[in-house]
């Protein structure tokens, strides 16, 4: 009877190591539908800021020159310099770079200042397939434009697209944990980088800019590859169950619930006007500073890029613009994806550094102290750093401080802080454009 009890324990106690590893499954079916979410959210970022980059990158070439006939398009690869306004020292264009971005960034501006009042509240999807067909539609209409004007409207559906995805997939970091928050930050800046680096290295190959502009239309399709068929379906608030809660964790979201259909008790839907407004004013602490440092750069992106011209150099006006775009996209794309390395708590630092920089370039264009463009080159790249970190450690600390009843209104309603720095930007760099071009 001992060895029968004794060979019935071992036979238990042999069941139930086998029956030990069983949660292993599990935990990779954990793990991987956490990369792919950390991933995917990485490919959203990268597409959702594609197409507003690329914009920005061609404005001189947009501004620069008009389609003069059917097989020519509207603007050209410029291998060499052409002056615009030979009594300025400056080679100006008639028209401010500004207005790209203004084209660029009001509409967005309107999208962000309507997502505190309940935008954000829309289903997901459909905003998404929004944002992915405006981003399509920006690059045809810029490449096939005639004119300036229509080549505008096409960086206006850049700019939707780039401001409808932003607020949707800030909002949408609410339903996930909060790694995916550092890697969308890191996905924007390599849209950055990616953005400008493909246009300066594809017209600098020799491709024009309107073929440089359709190749870049399988964009929009990632973007919602990524969205319907790599995130996965967020983890439910109230379990059914450990095994029915991981087979919904490796769902993608084509065929599942999308988060707006999932019940989530403490969703920003419930969230009176009155906590909304407070709420708001707490957000003050982390907009301010990034409204600062965002206008500042982009005062020194489109005021002042176009008037940092050096003739002693082998680039074009618009290759040299090009190359400051690229690294200013470079030092963003760098601090972007540094908050594993650096947690910065106190962003309004980085609004005092950054208007350091405004000063310094602004100085440069008056008096052109600066004896070659690669001085210039550093203080771009050293601005884009500045850029980046203040923009991924602001929703950083908001993730970290706020409750998950807020979060999603939060996200959403900090949304406006860059947009809005940039427009304020944009208004007064058309203005010193023509002040220095006419003086000069």
């Amino acid at each position: 009877m001992g060895g029968c009890a004794g060979s019935q324990q071992r036979l238990s106690d042999s069941e139930g190591d086998v029956s030990a590893p069983e949660p292993r499954p599990i935990l990779l079916d954990r793990q991987g539908a956490h990369w792919k979410n950390v991933i995917g959210f990485w490919l959203l970022g990268l597409c959702n800021n594609f197409s507003y980059v690329v914009m920005l990158s061609a404005a001189h070439d947009i501004l620069s020159h008009e389609r003069t006939s059917g097989n020519k398009s509207h603007v050209d690869p410029d291998p060499v310099p052409t002056p615009h306004n030979n009594s300025s020292r400056f080679d100006c264009n008639s028209v401010s770079t500004a207005a790209v971005l203004l084209a660029d960034i009001l509409p967005t501006l309107l999208i962000k200042l309507l997502a505190p009042l309940g935008l954000h509240l829309l289903p997901y999807s459909p905003r998404v397939l929004v944002s992915g067909v405006c981003a399509a539609g920006s690059f045809i209409l810029v490449a096939f434009s005639h004119s300036v004007g229509m080549s505008l409207c096409g960086v206006v559906f850049a700019s939707i697209s780039s401001g409808l995805g932003e607020v949707t997939f800030l909002s949408l970091t609410a339903f996930y944990p909060r790694a995916v928050i550092s890697w969308w930050s890191s996905g924007t800046g390599a849209a950055g980088l990616l953005g400008a680096l493909s246009y300066l290295g594809l017209t600098q190959a020799g491709l024009s800019p309107q073929h440089t502009l359709l190749s870049m239309l399988g964009i929009p399709a990632l973007l919602l590859a990524s969205y319907f068929f790599l995130l996965t379906s967020p983890e439910p608030p109230d379990p059914r169950g450990e095994e029915e809660a991981e087979r919904e964790a490796r769902q993608p979201l084509m065929g599942s619930e999308a988060p707006e259909q999932q019940s989530k008790p403490d969703s920003s839907t419930n969230l009176s006007f009155q906590e909304k407004w407070t709420v708001f004013k707490g957000l003050l602490w982390y907009i301010i500073p990034l409204v600062l440092v965002y206008f500042a750069e982009y005062f020194i992106n489109q005021g002042l890029f176009e008037l940092l011209f050096f003739r002693n150099t082998s680039l074009s006006h618009a290759q040299q613009y090009r190359w400051y775009q690229m690294l200013y996209q470079a030092g963003v794309f760098a601090s972007r994806s540094s908050l594993r390395c650096c947690h910065i708590r106190f962003t309004w630092v980085l609004a005092l550094l950054q208007f350091f920089n405004l000063a310094f370039l602004l100085v440069d264009v008056w008096l052109s102290f600066l004896p070659n463009i690669y001085l210039v080159f550093v203080i771009v790249l050293y601005e884009g750093l500045l850029g980046g970190a203040a923009y991924v450690n602001t929703f950083h600390n908001i993730a970290l401080e706020t409750s998950d009843k807020h979060r999603e209104f939060a996200m959403a309603a900090t949304c406006i802080s860059d947009t809005l720095g940039i427009s304020l930007s944009g208004l007064l760099a058309l203005p010193l454009h023509d002040f220095l071009c006419h003086l000069s």
